[in-house]
């Protein structure tokens, strides 16, 4: 191998691991404003059923989390309005909507089990995070009961104190 091609492949190996948690799983894309939405009461991880292109979309990193969600339909589990970009290099094989329904993979006691809490009044699945772990594409789920707006604000007073006390601890180290 050539030097340019190794300082590539170490350059490549590097973004990579940037991008790995301490799981072991390469992090696609996270829904950060769902844990401020949302009270996280749950949380699973499914398997997600793609075309091939859409893994090579999403191992590019060209998916959004915004607005998705997950639902129980005829006894299996569906993720609503997840983005995935259509990968350009393939033409023919793209799927014609980049936000169309996905089957989410979970035994079926468990969806039998989501399908019950999420009958209770307020409860809903979001999915929090995309990532791939040993090569699969995988979403964790969270079961979660959507917050007032005293408890957004609660939220916020919290992180705000939160940062204070590091910054006065952070003075006081030096």
């Amino acid at each position: 191998m050539t030097e340019p091609k190794k300082a590539d492949a170490k350059k490549a190996e590097r973004k990579q691991q940037a991008k790995t948690d301490s799981e072991g799983r390469l992090i696609v894309a996270t829904n950060r404003r769902a844990r401020f939405e949302y009270e996280i009461l749950d949380t699973w991880e499914a398997g997600l059923q793609l075309v091939g292109p859409e893994v090579k979309s999403l191992r590019a990193g060209r998916a959004n989390l915004g607005d998705a969600f997950a639902q129980v339909h005829r006894g299996e589990l569906w993720l609503e309005k997840l983005h995935i970009s259509p990968y350009e290099p393939a033409t023919r094989d793209n799927p014609s909507d980049p936000q169309r329904r996905r089957k989410l993979l979970l035994h079926r006691h468990e969806i039998a089990r989501l399908e019950g809490r999420v009958a209770e009044k307020g409860l809903t699945l979001v999915p929090v995070t995309l990532y791939f772990r040993h090569g699969r594409a995988k979403v964790e789920l969270a079961l979660a009961r959507g917050k007032h707006r005293y408890d957004k604000r609660e939220t916020i007073k919290r992180r705000e104190h939160d940062r204070e006390t590091q910054r006065v601890m952070r003075r006081h180290q030096r």
